[in-house]
């Protein structure tokens, strides 16, 4: 017979009473999750409220909305509330519901704030370059071509009016092209959390790619956390775990959308200065703001800086900003005053 020690004894009756308190307690609520594809990206919606219907209902309810969101902002669909107005003649006034004014005028205020870092007409230099519904060109745009699409670009040509229960978008040359994708990932993050509150849920976290909106605490009753991922080929990797505790977080980086012609890395971030894709080191930028609408106009905006003026920027308005520079160590994070509080503690 082995003689048992009596602090291991000890121990394993603590274990056993302990083990036997936790399945005494309540069973957590099941959190719900949704995901679908939507806007040319991906989105997520969990839950650890219940939702009326339950998940069908939940689950129709995110589509139609994203639906319509789509109806009115996608360049990808030639019906789109959007397309017809690019396509439609200067000078003249289109009729747009307000939450598509209300996407427009973020761009034109951001564009503002900026001075034109951000810029949702920059539309013709990214189809230029081949990242929009157009084809990827065959070789890189010549001088010519890319002076040509600079001259169809600026937010002083386009102006949004109210009137009554809608609003008046008028551009002031023909060839003007409007384009909302940098700013409809946020929007649609934004709507959807309007849609929960809407329905008495106040716990969840909504993702439509890197737009991320969070209200309350998970099924276990901890605050959602979100993670930055690090833009490296191991996959999982991040850089730093996030609590947005309520505000809005949203990413932009160079290291997704891109392509290799002649040997030569094409980023999707354009800087309507150059007409260019950007070359600089910066490779993701995150802002914290009370709404993914918001975070997601001054991320591209940022990533179009580079790594310098973009921290500049950020101090000089005291902004929650996140950068990933890549260095010839690696990559190296660095972040304002403002952003320290949201970071979780390792």
């Amino acid at each position: 017979m082995i003689a048992m020690n009596p602090v291991a004894a000890l121990r394993g009756l603590l274990l056993t009473l302990l083990l036997a308190l936790a399945g005494c307690q309540p069973t957590p609520p099941a959190q719900t999750r949704i995901q679908g594809k939507t806007m040319g990206t991906y989105y997520v919606v969990t839950l650890s409220d219940s939702y009326p219907g339950g998940e069908p209902s939940l689950k129709s309810d995110v589509e139609s909305l994203l639906a319509r969101m789509n109806q009115e902002v996608s360049t990808y669909d030639p019906g789109s509330l959007i397309s017809r107005f690019n396509q439609g003649p200067a000078n003249t006034p289109f009729a747009i519901p307000p939450a598509m004014a209300i996407i427009v005028q973020q761009g034109i205020d951001a564009g503002k704030l900026t001075n034109g870092k951000l810029d949702v007409t920059v539309g013709p230099l990214v189809n230029l370059w081949g990242f929009g519904p157009d084809k990827r060109p065959v070789k890189r745009p010549d001088e010519a071509a890319i002076a040509a699409a600079r001259h169809k670009v600026g937010i002083d040509k386009l102006t949004l009016t109210p009137q009554g229960d809608h609003f008046l978008l008028e551009k002031t040359i023909p060839d003007l092209y409007l384009d909302l994708s940098t700013l409809s990932e946020g929007a649609a993050s934004d709507e959807i959390a309007a849609l929960l509150e809407h329905k008495g849920v106040h716990n969840y976290l909504i993702e439509v790619a890197g737009a991320v909106r969070s209200k309350g605490n998970n099924s276990k009753g901890s605050p959602w956390k979100v993670a930055i991922v690090e833009p490296s080929d191991q996959p999982g990797a991040f850089s730093d775990i996030v609590i947005p505790n309520g505000m809005a977080l949203s990413t932009a980086g160079s290291y997704r959308n891109y392509y290799e012609m002649d040997g030569q890395r094409y980023s999707h971030i354009i800087d309507p200065a150059t007409g260019q894709p950007v070359t600089h080191k910066l490779v993701s930028a995150s802002v914290i703001t009370p709404t993914a609408l918001e975070a997601d106009a001054l991320d591209t905006a940022l990533m179009v800086m580079g790594p310098d003026e973009a921290l500049k920027f950020a101090k000089q308005h005291q902004l929650a900003v996140y950068l990933i520079i890549k260095t010839e160590q690696g990559f190296k994070a660095e972040y304002t005053p403002q952003f320290a509080p949201y970071l979780a503690k390792n």
